[in-house]
């Protein structure tokens, strides 16, 4: 598949509201680009990504052009909080995890060189928000955004401490454990 859709929020002031983050990847000239509204700290995240899957162990598709659209586009995107669907969306777009398996999660973390996820703010206002409409969408968080977002009522947050986590768990091949629950209070 050379198409994957990955779900993740946006933090306007307290509120999260739904983002898609859509990637596509096709033959021609190796390039990697980010559309829709995003500031500079979110277009760092070519870099960052690039380098957390390849320390991973993981293959990055260098001989292919990489579009990735945050949607919808008229919605402001900051924070390195795409760094982890992003990666997510590349590695399932190359066929490296089970994307059918992707559509009732929400991810969010901005992802060291290394692979390791460090927190996000707004873990809670997105968590609320779900709740709030109702929706029951699990959640894939790092360690402190994880532990925020489990103290919403029946918030179903799992902690993933790396980006191999991730990979383990939507692996084709992986079992049907759940990533790490997150403590609920």
């Amino acid at each position: 598949m050379s198409l994957a859709v990955v779900h993740s929020r946006a933090l306007v002031g307290l509120t999260g509201h739904p983002v898609s983050v859509e990637v596509h990847l096709a033959n021609g000239l190796p390039s990697f680009t980010l559309v829709g509204l995003a500031d500079l700290e979110v277009k760092e995240a070519r870099e960052r990504v690039r380098s957390a899957l390849q320390n991973s162990g993981l293959e990055f598709p260098h001989n292919k052009r990489i579009t990735v659209n945050l949607a919808p586009a008229d919605l402001p995107k900051e924070s390195g909080r795409y760094d982890l669907a992003i990666a997510v969306g590349i590695l399932a777009a190359s066929g490296a995890i089970d994307a059918d398996r992707l559509q009732d999660y929400e991810f969010a973390g901005e992802l060291s060189l290394s692979g390791a996820l460090r927190p996000v703010r707004g873990a809670l206002a997105a968590s609320m928000d779900l709740h709030q409409r109702g929706q029951q969408v699990r959640q894939v968080l790092p360690p402190g955004s994880a532990e925020d977002a489990a103290l919403v009522p029946d918030a179903e947050v799992y902690r993933a401490s790396h980006l191999l986590d991730v990979v383990q768990h939507f692996a084709p091949q992986a079992a049907s454990a759940e990533p790490e629950a997150a403590p609920s209070q």
